[in-house]
């Protein structure tokens, strides 16, 4: 079994008697990048603030590395890096001065300025004010600071905030790197479900402070089942027909739509229709974004939630 970084047991953060993190259990494993999923305020950065020892649980219990976090909090937190929300700069030093204060606080050799510039790309950029550093610049050097104590578990807390495409691309880029290269763990939190799907191998879906999903993305696209969808000359006769031959179908104006099937199953229902001469013009196949099965995902959780609410 693979060791487990971050455990969390009934983890509740309660604010004027309201639970915006509620009885969270997350599980993350070694070398995994862990997508932690959810809209503006679903107790994201909340969640993430009581794993970093930031603010007290009000209630549950927190393990990283397989230790109580309240019990040895420094030497856990000696092996994590984090960059929370915007990460802050003496704006008046350069890249590599700004890593030379934070390098004296953590106590690490001076070539690890070197490697984490390297890691980042800013070995170039090293030299120049961080005033004049692009969103996308500065965002690397808050991982690169996140890097210099040579992390085995890195937290990121919506790493890819306010970027443009190129910069988004070079964050993804660079995160999916550092588990192969450096056997980290890292957990990256986002409202960008997109992203998400192209850097983690695992994820969780909070809403409204509840853990609704935790699984592979594999599998959360394996919940949606893709349809088949067929554009055809007068599609509800061609619907009816095609329910007098057995096919499970549905029509909408000129569209034919059926569960995806085999091969021969979808050959068989475009034979059908060519015999009853009914034109087929295109034939295709539906998957369902990420997107679509997050919001199924957390409409489904709030319309519980409302049910359990409008019956007490």
């Amino acid at each position: 079994m693979s060791e487990t970084v971050i455990q969390t047991h009934g983890l509740v953060k309660t604010f004027k008697q309201m639970n915006v993190v509620d009885r969270v259990e997350l599980t993350i494993k070694k070398g995994e990048i862990y997508g932690f999923l959810g809209p503006n305020g679903a107790g994201k950065t909340t969640t993430i603030r009581m794993l970093l020892g930031l603010m007290k649980p009000t209630s549950g219990s927190i393990h990283i590395f397989g230790k109580d976090l309240k019990a040895t909090k420094i030497e856990i937190l000696k092996k994590v890096g984090s960059l929370v929300e915007s990460p802050s700069y003496y704006d008046h030093l350069n890249g590599r001065e700004n890593l030379e204060a934070l390098r004296k606080i953590l106590q690490v050799p001076k070539s690890r300025i070197n490697e984490v510039l390297e890691v980042v790309r800013l070995t170039a950029d090293a030299h120049r004010p961080v005033k004049e550093y692009s969103l996308g610049m500065k965002q690397r050097l808050g991982i690169a600071s996140a890097l210099l104590g040579e992390p085995e578990l890195l937290i990121l807390d919506e790493p890819t905030n306010g970027l443009d495409p190129s910069g988004i691309h070079e964050i993804r880029e660079l995160i999916k790197s550092l588990p192969e290269k450096y056997g980290m763990t890292i957990l990256i939190s986002s409202h960008l479900l997109s992203e998400v799907e192209q850097m983690a191998t695992q994820v969780g879906i909070i809403s409204k402070g509840q853990l609704i999903y935790q699984d592979s993305i594999k599998r959360l696209k394996n919940k949606a089942q893709p349809r088949i969808r067929l554009r055809v000359g007068n599609g509800e006769a061609a619907k009816r027909k095609l329910l007098s031959y057995g096919y499970v179908v549905d029509a909408e104006e000129d569209y034919i739509f059926t569960e995806s099937g085999t091969d021969e199953e979808v050959s068989g229902l475009v034979a059908a229709l060519i015999k009853e001469k009914f034109p087929v013009y295109r034939v295709e196949e539906l998957r369902q974004s990420l997107e679509g099965i997050f919001l199924d995902l957390t409409k489904t959780e709030e319309e519980e939630s409302y049910g359990s609410s409008s019956a007490s």
